[in-house]
């Protein structure tokens, strides 16, 4: 078995992806955005954390998230969110012989990328991928043209101006 080690910096911030368990055809994370976005809002009052980047595409999400000082615990705020969601769904998907062994749903991966950042620079090579995943994916042409992404939070509050990651205009710089 994989020994995984994970960086734990009190208060930090990280970037995450995660993942449906079954990516193929599936549109579940867009179809079902107001069942995420209420888990996430639930989650996040009982579990504090600052979202600074959030896209959503079909079958799969991107996060920046910084937790509060002194806690490092992400592994609870995901775990929730992901069960949270889950039985809020009705169980109609397949699952594996280990996950009905495990009575586990068939909705996510298991796991889930993570990476703490570790500067400004970082912060903002994480931020601008996040908000270029959907124009990465073939979904529009334009970051501001994708509904479920923090791009028009930050277009709002001017650190990147609103053709920033066009495919005509994909020449300029990240946030300011």
């Amino acid at each position: 078995m994989a020994n995984y080690v994970r960086m734990w910096q009190p208060g930090g911030t990280w970037f995450f992806t995660v993942v449906l368990a079954d990516r193929h055809n599936s549109h579940l994370l867009v179809e079902q955005i107001d069942l995420l976005r209420s888990v996430v809002r639930e989650v996040k009052a009982h579990h504090p954390f600052r979202i600074h980047g959030w896209v959503v595409l079909p079958d799969h999400l991107h996060a920046l998230l910084e937790l509060p000082e002194g806690d490092t615990d992400f592994p609870l705020r995901w775990r929730q969110i992901k069960s949270q969601f889950s039985r809020a769904i009705a169980n109609e998907e397949a699952r594996s012989e280990s996950r009905w062994k495990r009575g586990e749903r068939g909705i996510w991966q298991r796991r889930y990328w993570e990476h703490l950042i570790r500067d400004q620079e970082d912060f903002v090579r994480h931020l601008d991928y996040i908000h270029r995943n959907p124009v990465k994916h073939g979904l529009v042409t334009a970051p501001g043209d994708w509904p479920y992404s923090t791009f028009h939070r930050w277009v709002a509050s001017g650190h990147y101006p609103p053709s920033w990651g066009n495919l005509i205009a994909s020449d300029e710089p990240g946030i300011t």
